[in-house]
């Protein structure tokens, strides 16, 4: 597994696709720290709180902070590395060549995905450094132990969630011939839950629960209850609430509920310290950790069965 793992992970790193995407997250990442260092100042007080990581919150008028950009192609890295992790090799020839070495079958798919996924982590830590460290220079305020403890787990759920798509897409590459397929498949998983389910599921409460400018505190908070419900069952809501609750310790929970009430109350919640941000998320990060084994699962029991003929 280790040879296979070495050897992917070299062609990963000296891929033209590699590069395409890390300029691709980068060039975002810079324009976001861009747009919080102009705004950041409107959104700092005298008395505020972790403003090392309103680098990463931070938006400007109608433009997306960090940490949309982050979310927006973290998806679409982890599907590019692994849409033709399997039938690329299977069409070329290789797989049926390499089964014929002294190699566990098992061994393949592991290193395959492990080098994947360490791609995607290296990919993610460096373009989170960057923007740390121009922010830090251009700012000029430290973090604390506190908020490099959070940064260092916003990075981790970062990778875990990547490491989601990137076993979507294995799981699609064992299933499908053809790589296009693959590919095609793992976006429209991709485009379904991050644009379309947000319209499906606000339809759904608002005809359930229907609101209006009348409505009363209690019909507004029971559909942004049943909203909130009804969007956990995409990843991207887990992903979204726990980096929120990660780097916005203000926010104090991710439940619609709590989150409406304290609108109307006009109050923000007191930070949360940081053992309790990271009990609050733990739900979340264990569903995505729970959602990637099992794509992966399901992908290594099919490629471990499945026969492989030479061409």
């Amino acid at each position: 597994m280790y040879a296979v793992f070495r050897k992917e992970l070299a062609d990963h790193i000296s891929s033209m696709r590699f590069i395409i995407l890390f300029l691709l997250v980068f060039l975002s990442a810079m324009f976001a720290i861009y747009i919080a260092i102009q705004t950041i100042r409107s959104v700092v007080g005298p008395t505020t709180e972790f403003i090392f990581l309103k680098l990463f919150t931070t938006s400007g008028d109608n433009l997306p902070s960090f940490l949309f950009f982050l979310s927006l192609f973290i998806p679409i890295v982890g599907i590019a590395l692994g849409f033709d992790a399997v039938n690329s090799e299977r069409s070329s020839g290789n797989l049926s060549r390499l089964m014929s070495q002294p190699i566990y079958r098992d061994s393949v798919i592991n290193g395959k995905f492990i080098a994947g996924l360490t791609v995607l982590g290296i990919m993610i830590l460096g373009v989170v450094l960057i923007v740390a460290g121009l922010g830090l220079r251009i700012v000029g305020v430290p973090p604390n132990g506190e908020e490099v403890v959070r940064v260092l787990a916003f990075v981790a759920v970062s990778i875990v969630y990547g490491g989601f798509w990137m076993a979507l897409a294995v799981l699609f590459s064992v299933f499908f011939k053809r790589t296009a397929t693959s590919m095609l498949a793992s976006l429209a998983v991709w485009i379904f839950f991050f644009f379309f389910l947000t319209v499906i599921v606000g339809a759904v409460a608002n005809a359930v629960a229907p609101v209006d400018a009348n409505s009363s505190v209690e019909m507004i908070v029971r559909n942004a209850s049943l909203e909130g419900s009804l969007a956990r069952i995409s990843p991207c809501t887990l992903y979204g609430e726990a980096i929120v609750a990660l780097l916005t310790p203000e926010v104090g929970s991710v439940n619609p509920t709590l989150l409406v009430l304290s609108s109307y109350s006009g109050r923000m919640a007191n930070p949360l310290p940081l053992m309790d941000s990271l009990l609050l998320i733990w739900p979340q990060v264990v569903t995505i950790i729970a959602l990637c084994a099992i794509c992966f699962g399901i992908s290594y029991i099919r490629f471990m069965r499945e026969e492989v003929r030479s061409i």
